[in-house]
C-alpha cells in the first residue's frame, strides 16, 4: 500500500510541475534545462522524434520546459495531459500569466518571468508559426498578413528583446551579457520573431513585394528556388500535397555556416513554408545565408553571441529523415519519394542532421 501511495504522489508531483510552474520549485532547480517556446503537443512530439532518433543528441540530464503564456490562443492542459500519458520524465511546463503590454521592448510585467527563465537554463527553441503583428515592428498591416495569436507574439518578441537587446532601446543590457553561450535556435516564425525583437523589420509577402507576382499561375511558373512555400496547396484540388517547398540557399558567411556544412553541399537543400521574410535587419545579426537569388535570407547569426541562429527553413519535420515517408509536392507528380530519396547525404539530409547535433554539442558544453 506505501508503494501504491509513493507512486501515486510522484505523479501528481510531476503533472503538478507539468501544469504549474517548473521553475518556482526548489527541487526542480539546478538541472541543466533547454526551454521550448510555444510548447504544443506537436511541438513536444516533434522534439521527443528528434531525441529518440539520435537526430537531436541531447545529454540525458536535460530537463525540456515549455514556456508559454497563458493568453495565448492554445490549450496548454493539453500539453500538460500528453506528458502525463507518454510517461516520459523530464518534460514540465512554466507559464507566464501577466502580460507584457505595450512596453514589449523593455521593463514589463513579463520581465521577472523572463529573468527567471533565462538564469535557470542553458538555451531556448522558438518554433514555427502564423505571421507576426505589423504593429509590433512599426509598420501597417498588409492585406495578405494573417494574424491568429497576438499574444503569442509579442510574448515571444519581448522574451527575445530581454535575451538580446535592439535598436528600440541602445541602453538596455540583454540578459545574455551574463552568460553570452546560452543557445537561441529560432525556426521560420522563430527566426523572423528574433529579428523583430532585435529592432529588424519584415517583408509581409515575398511573392508580390519582392518579385512582383499578384497570381499563383506566376508564382509556380517561378524558379523552384524562388518559392518559399508550396503554393500548389492553394488550389486545392489534392489533400496529399506536402506542406512546404524543397529549395536550395546560398552560404554567405562560411565561416560562421561551416560548423553545420560538414560532408554538406555548399548550397543544400531545405523545406521552407512561409510567404514572409526578414527585412531590415535587427540590431547585431548578421546574414549568413540567403535564397540562390539573394532576394531572401535563410539564415541569421548573432555578431556577438556565438550560439545564437535563425534558420528562415524548417530542419525540425520528422519527414526530413524518414525514407520511409513519401512525399508528394505537385499534384502532377508520378512517382512519390522521400526527403531522402530526392537530396540523400551532402545535397541535403547532412545538413539538416548537422543543425541539431551543433545545438547538442552547444548545450552538452553549457551544462
Amino acid at each position: 500500500m506505501k508503494k501504491i501511495v509513493s507512486a501515486f504522489l510522484v505523479i501528481v508531483f510531476c503533472l503538478q510541475l507539468s501544469a504549474q510552474q517548473y521553475f518556482d520549485n526548489p527541487e526542480a532547480n539546478g538541472k541543466p534545462v533547454l526551454v521550448l517556446m510555444n510548447p504544443t503537443v506537436n511541438n513536444l512530439k516533434t522534439v521527443f522524434y528528434l531525441i529518440d532518433n539520435g537526430i537531436f543528441q541531447l545529454p540525458e540530464d536535460y530537463q525540456l520546459v515549455g514556456f508559454y503564456h497563458t493568453a495565448q490562443k492554445y490549450d496548454f492542459g493539453q500539453s500538460a495531459e500528453f506528458i502525463s500519458e507518454t510517461g516520459r520524465k523530464g518534460v514540465f511546463l512554466q507559464s507566464c500569466s501577466n502580460l507584457p503590454g505595450l512596453q514589449l521592448y523593455g521593463e514589463n510585467p513579463c520581465s521577472d518571468d523572463f529573468r527567471k527563465v533565462f538564469s535557470n537554463s542553458n538555451g531556448v527553441i522558438f518554433f514555427g508559426g502564423p505571421d507576426i503583428p505589423p504593429t509590433i515592428y512599426g509598420e501597417e498591416t498588409n492585406l495578405l498578413t494573417e494574424i491568429t495569436d497576438y499574444h503569442r507574439h509579442t510574448f515571444e518578441a519581448s522574451f527575445l528583446f530581454h535575451l538580446l537587446g535592439g535598436y528600440q532601446d541602445d541602453k538596455y543590457i540583454p540578459l545574455l551579457e551574463q552568460k553570452p553561450d546560452y543557445l537561441i535556435f529560432g525556426i521560420c516564425l522563430g527566426m523572423q520573431t528574433l529579428n523583430v525583437a532585435t529592432g529588424g523589420t519584415l517583408i509581409q509577402d515575398i511573392p508580390t513585394e519582392v518579385y512582383g507576382q499578384k497570381s499563383l499561375e506566376k508564382v509556380l511558373a517561378a524558379d523552384s528556388d524562388a518559392r518559399h512555400r508550396n503554393y500548389f496547396t492553394n488550389y486545392g484540388t489534392d489533400d496529399d500535397l506536402i506542406w512546404g517547398s524543397f529549395h536550395r540557399i546560398n552560404m554567405l558567411m562560411p565561416e560562421r555556416m561551416q560548423v553545420f556544412m560538414t560532408d554538406s553541399d555548399p548550397n543544400p537543400y531545405v523545406l521552407s513554408s512561409h510567404h514572409q521574410a526578414a527585412g531590415r535587419i535587427g540590431k547585431g545579426l548578421l546574414i549568413a545565408a540567403g535564397s540562390m537569388d539573394g532576394k531572401v535570407v535563410e539564415a541569421l547569426v548573432h555578431g556577438k553571441y556565438p550560439n545564437v541562429v535563425g534558420f528562415q527553413f524548417h530542419p525540425e519535420p520528422s519527414v526530413l529523415y524518414k525514407p520511409e515517408e513519401k512525399l508528394k509536392s505537385d499534384p502532377g507528380m508520378r512517382e512519390e519519394k522521400s526527403f531522402i530519396d530526392l537530396y540523400p547525404g551532402a545535397t541535403g539530409e547532412n545538413f539538416n542532421r548537422n543543425l541539431w547535433k551543433w545545438a547538442a554539442g552547444v548545450l552538452k558544453q553549457a551544462k
